[in-house]
């Protein structure tokens, strides 16, 4: 691959930095977590003891001060060692940042420190059983009762869920106004009324924990809003460009890793007499999957650069978040091939990958609702 620019000394540091805490706590460990459907909260408090939870965080909150480049080196590699189902991410990266931005003093104060340390859990609800990446048609209500907000809804396919302590929960402060009537509601999870569901039994990523979350007259202070009264989807729309570009990342690192895998495997592996690479066909194949995946890593870097000079725009990253995912499915489909039948066995990395990769056409707003987005500019 082509030598990156966009990373320092800083940022290789962090990297050495979190592959090593994911070799030791958490590749030796991963097949007992994906069995069990859930990560141990201990590992939460480990990896924020080693500075890997909120790394992009300011230092006065506890976090570790750093930018979205250390938060784009830690997504990598959480790809790259196959180990995408943790939950680090979104915890990190799109909790902690609504509640930095849109957050009070107090709320910061009281939420991020705690969250950088792993002594608590983040989720965020958007999704209802009748509204996936259509937000405007979220049905929970969060009504105002004097200096408190009654909240009542369902909500589905919360990625630790079963896990957290604090959840932002999309809800309409006022039915009649649409989207304008939505707002961000802070619940915390020990409220009356708040119940979890089921862990989820999914396809892939299976330890990360994934949840219904129910909410029956849950009563919370008003000042849990985050941003003020129905400003909730105006600053969802603020933050899914950063979003969208963390799963572009994930899905190129994941892309390239799956290339490694068969790489590995073929120069080992014999068939008829000869290396299976030695095979004119697979040769070519891999050439093609080279240089995809370089053409997207370049793709990828030049987004996150205008992402850090605040130039990136929705189209673009919708772009990068729906090309990327569709390569990485279609990479690890040809890698897996060439691995045979070892390719559909649980044990070996490209099938974990394989069925890890597929929710990303899906989460952060279906592909197909990427193009909607991309068609509004022609």
């Amino acid at each position: 691959m082509l030598n990156r620019t966009l990373f320092g000394e800083e940022h290789e540091l962090f990297r050495d930095q979190a592959r090593r805490f994911l070799e030791e706590e958490v590749i030796p460990h991963h097949a007992g977590w994906e069995n069990d459907g859930i990560v141990p909260r201990a590992v939460w408090r480990k990896a924020g003891a080693a500075g890997l939870l909120c790394p992009a965080i300011p230092e006065q909150y506890g976090g570790g001060g750093g930018t979205r480049l250390h938060s784009a080196v830690l997504i990598e590699e959480v790809s790259r060692a196959g180990t995408s189902g943790i939950g680090f991410g979104l915890h990190s990266d799109i909790v902690a940042p609504y509640i930095l931005a849109y957050g009070t003093e107090a709320q910061k104060r009281n939420w991020l420190p705690k969250m950088a340390t792993g002594e608590v859990i983040g989720a965020i609800a958007m999704t209802e059983p009748g509204a996936g990446s259509d937000l405007q048609s979220v049905r929970t209500s969060a009504v105002r009762d004097g200096d408190e907000l009654v909240i009542n809804g369902q909500k589905t396919f919360i990625t630790n869920g079963q896990n957290a302590d604090v959840v932002i929960v999309v809800a309409k402060t006022d039915p009649t106004q649409g989207a304008k009537g939505t707002s961000l509601v802070l619940v915390e999870t020990n409220r009356p009324g708040f119940t979890r569901g089921r862990n989820l039994e999914k396809i892939g990523m299976k330890a990360q924990d994934t949840s219904e979350l129910f909410f029956e007259d849950v009563r919370v202070p008003a000042s849990n809003i985050l941003g003020g009264d129905g400003k909730g989807f105006f600053l969802l729309m603020q933050e899914l460009a950063w979003e969208r570009m963390q799963i572009a990342i994930g899905a190129v690192a994941g892309a390239e890793a799956a290339l490694e895998w068969t790489l590995a495997y073929t120069k080992d592996r014999k068939a008829f007499g000869q290396r299976v690479i030695d095979f004119q066909h697979n040769r070519f194949k891999l050439a093609e999957t080279k240089t995809e995946v370089q053409i997207a890593q370049v793709f990828v870097d030049r987004l996150l650069g205008l992402l850090m000079d605040g130039q990136l725009d929705d189209a673009t990253a919708a772009m990068a978040k729906y090309w990327t995912t569709d390569l990485h499915c279609k990479v690890i489909d040809q890698c897996l091939q060439m691995f045979g039948g070892f390719g559909y066995m649980w044990e070996y990395p490209i099938a974990r990958a394989y069925a890890d990769a597929r929710v990303a056409r899906i989460y952060g707003g279906a592909n197909e609702i990427m193009k909607e987005i991309i068609s509004r500019t022609l």
